[in-house]
């Protein structure tokens, strides 16, 4: 009995382990959506409290994306808030990071994302319905602030508002925008896209915070 009692104890942190596997931080697990040409990666450093992101792809535009994807599943309301840094100069200003709300992991599903560019452009951005074009300026909604560091993303029912802070700064509302095509259960995340197929680009991100609403 002794025996059986002492084998169940040392298998305790195996089993919390597996049961573990797969969750990197606050979220549940990361992908490449769109199947990119070179493979990304999403890790958690719990010391640091700091997650690091690679990722690869074309775009997350026109009707379909590539990127690296972290991400969980959230039901009803939600308020979603970090600070980014893309490390290094970048290949390209258009390389971008931010928040993600999706609908699904296919390429062209419809989804809204705040975004911070490598060259300081900050935009509240959306697909309305799968397969969809995205559009500019019709699909997007543009920040005063360029460099921004904190961003967030609210979501009330169907509407979503997004805000952002330099370093040290308060947050300020860039904008909302309604997505009734989005259903109570979303994907929230964080996601890189080095707007070339060819390049890894990387990330930082700090003071992650989930807050949902009460039911």
């Amino acid at each position: 009995m002794k025996q059986s009692v002492f084998l169940t104890i040392l298998l305790i942190p195996t089993l919390l382990a597996s049961f573990a596997q797969g969750k990197i931080g606050l979220f549940e697990k990361n992908t490449d959506v769109g199947n990119p040409k070179l493979t990304g990666s999403s890790v958690y450093n719990a010391a640091k409290k700091e997650y690091t992101l690679r990722g690869s792809g074309y775009n997350i535009w026109f009707e379909r994306d590539e990127f690296q994807y972290l991400f969980k599943h959230i039901n009803g309301d939600f308020t979603v808030t970090a600070d980014f840094e893309l490390v290094g100069a970048g290949r390209d200003p258009h390389r971008k990071v931010g928040w993600m709300v999706r609908e699904s992991l296919d390429d062209n599903a419809s989804h809204l994302s705040a975004v911070v560019h490598g060259d300081g452009l900050t935009v509240l951005q959306w697909r309305v319905a799968k397969g969809d074009k995205m559009r500019d300026p019709e699909d997007e909604i543009f920040s005063k602030e360029k460099q921004a560091h904190t961003v967030q993303i609210e979501r009330k029912g169907n509407n979503y508002t997004m805000r952002v802070a330099a370093k040290g700064a308060p947050l300020q509302e860039v904008g909302s925008h309604v997505m009734s095509n989005l259903t109570d259960q979303v994907m929230v995340g964080l996601y890189i896209c080095s707007h070339n197929p060819d390049v890894i680009e990387e990330a930082k991100v700090r003071n992650v915070r989930i807050v949902q609403a009460k039911k």
